[in-house]
């Protein structure tokens, strides 16, 4: 179920390789988790973006530049334009979260056994209320550099997006609208 380590990964790495190997490929699958989850909210967030409005002004004069009262709303479309996107960002998290899984099985320890030892983790093992028994370090290894790939990857993202777009000074310009009334005694 693994198409994204085609050898092992030696953890922890005892050799300057293996170490380039769990660094370069965790780096990529920080870069893959990253994207997966940018591009599924983003598409979660602009799917209704895509409704769009017809109007129907057929018996409407056409001469009048103003708000017509007789302006009415013919009917929407795209749902299932909007469904869709909705649907591939629910898909792209559940991608990512994938990635997540799949990054937390590669660093799995490998099984005890032998029947003494497996009776000492069972009863002294992990217990999820004492915090200093939890895998601190299974999740070192598993997204110490994922993260350093997602940060860098969603960094290079926002430094290319923020080039790209033209630096435009929209100010609103701000109206002054000075009013005045004068009152006369009636005789």
């Amino acid at each position: 179920m693994s198409p994204w380590r085609r050898r092992p990964l030696r953890i922890p790495p005892d050799s300057k390789q293996d170490w380039l190997r769990l660094a370069a490929w965790e780096s990529w699958m920080g870069l893959l988790l990253c994207m997966a989850l940018y591009f599924g909210v983003r598409l979660i967030v602009t799917a209704p973006e895509n409704i769009v409005t017809v109007f129907d002004y057929a018996n409407c004069n056409a001469g009048a530049s103003t708000v017509q009262p007789c302006e009415r709303v013919a009917f929407y479309t795209g749902h299932l334009a909007v469904l869709m996107n909705a649907w591939c960002g629910v898909l792209l998290i559940a991608v990512a979260v994938w990635l997540i899984w799949e990054l937390w099985s590669a660093v799995a320890p490998q099984p005890i056994t032998d029947e003494f030892l497996r009776l000492l983790d069972d009863s002294f093992g992990r217990s999820w209320r004492r915090p200093r028994s939890w895998p601190w370090s299974r999740l070192g290894w598993a997204y110490g550099f994922t993260f350093a790939g997602a940060v860098s990857a969603f960094s290079i993202g926002w430094v290319l997006s923020n080039a790209m777009t033209p630096l435009q000074r929209t100010h609103t310009p701000i109206v002054h609208v000075e009013t005045s009334e004068h009152f006369k005694a009636a005789p």
